[in-house]
């Protein structure tokens, strides 16, 4: 059964596929919270959040007759799978620019880098180049200058590799104001090195 046809039944209230969905879609949803709120939050306040984030986004796929999960369609071979995790993502930082809470540049991610980390390493556009070891706390304070918004670009930009496309959908914006946006965040790195004696090298 393809998903169209699957999600068809759940909408039309056949209780054994809306408990598919639930026991088939709960801990993808759940860990895909997690895994944002993990760089969003501190540890102990994970857990209530994501509870609270995840019964908010299942009552909004529910109601109004299921209004938002009627609009997928499965355009461009893309999956009810990766539909929900895009449609969580939204959901998630919708909350979060609600609640104003900061992202942590401390928090690692699941390779044992943080925020800092990963901006600092070569391997990316963005590389420090210092005579010295890098102060982290003064490379802190330039990071806690930049805007919430900002903050969030940074991390879904580098820490979660969205694509493009991805990041359009996110921030509901074009491909130019992207562009616009990253350039915009990496003059503020830029300057704000700068003067803490540092070189942003691009």
């Amino acid at each position: 059964m393809g998903d169209l046809d699957f999600l068809r039944r759940c909408i039309q209230g056949e209780n054994a596929s809306w408990d598919i969905f639930v026991k088939r879609y709960s801990r993808l949803i759940y860990s895909y919270i997690c895994g944002i709120l993990k760089r969003s939050l501190a540890p102990e306040l994970i857990q209530d959040y994501a509870q609270d984030i995840f019964q908010g986004l299942f009552a909004y796929l529910v109601e109004d007759n299921f209004k938002k999960l009627r609009t997928f369609k499965a355009k461009n071979g893309c999956s009810l799978a990766s539909w929900l995790r895009q449609v969580t993502v939204n959901y998630t930082i919708d909350f979060l620019r609600r609640e104003r809470q900061m992202i942590s540049l401390e928090e690692e991610n699941d390779d044992g880098l943080n925020l800092k980390d990963t901006i600092a390493d070569s391997s990316l556009p963005v590389s420090l180049l210092t005579e010295q070891h890098e102060d982290l706390s003064i490379l802190k304070e330039c990071f806690e200058r930049l805007g919430f918004e900002e903050k969030l670009f940074l991390e879904f930009h580098f820490n979660q590799n969205l694509k493009l496309k991805e990041l359009m959908r996110v921030f509901k914006t074009s491909r130019a104001a992207i562009d616009m946006r990253k350039k915009r965040i990496i003059l503020q790195l830029k300057e704000c090195f700068k003067i803490k004696g540092y070189l942003l090298d691009l």
